[in-house]
């Protein structure tokens, strides 16, 4: 079956390779720091934006097995090198990567899946994360999952690319 046979939700789930490369929007969390109910708002899976909602974050943060994890300047380089070099050793073009204290954003062309792109960046920012001097300790490093947006277009491309580079320290988004 050739892929222009498999459905979207196919490909990010990873049930099929890829032919030919494609350019995602990749952004996950750090585990606590973006919660359900978030007064930021929020993502709900299959539903979208959400609204604030004060008393399910409240609940959530209550049913945490462990504290919120807050990357420092090293431990963003760590998964930031780490997210280069595993892009380089598979193939893939790195358009821009930016590590926060409590997120990452990845933009890269990969023929590839994109959930088995965004997972492997994660899992390869733990092992990084563990391996430090003051290795991360938490069982949960991340939040699950994570957001994949289909870049579309040179236009999405260069916006998204601002985005990643310069606009998250003008809106002072967990640096």
């Amino acid at each position: 079956m050739s892929d222009q046979n498999v459905s979207g939700k196919a490909l990010a789930a990873g049930t099929s390779e890829l032919n030919e490369p494609i350019t995602l929007f990749i952004t996950w969390t750090t585990y606590g720091a973006w919660l359900p109910g978030d007064s930021r708002g929020w993502r709900k899976w299959k539903a979208g934006d959400q609204l604030p909602q004060p008393k399910l974050e409240e609940w959530c943060r209550d049913r945490m097995k462990e504290k919120p994890i807050v990357l420092n300047e090293s431990q963003r380089e760590a998964v930031e090198k780490t997210i280069r070099e595993h892009a380089t050793i598979r193939g893939w073009h790195i358009h821009a990567v930016c590590v926060r204290s409590n997120h990452a954003h990845v933009v890269v062309t990969a023929a590839a899946p994109p959930k088995r792109v965004r997972d492997q960046f994660k899992a390869n920012g733990t092992t990084a994360l563990r391996r430090m001097p003051n290795p991360i300790t938490n069982e949960k490093v991340w939040t699950k999952g994570g957001d994949i947006e289909f870049i579309d277009g040179d236009d999405d491309l260069e916006r998204v690319v601002l985005y990643v580079t310069e606009a998250q320290d003008r809106m002072d988004r967990g640096k």
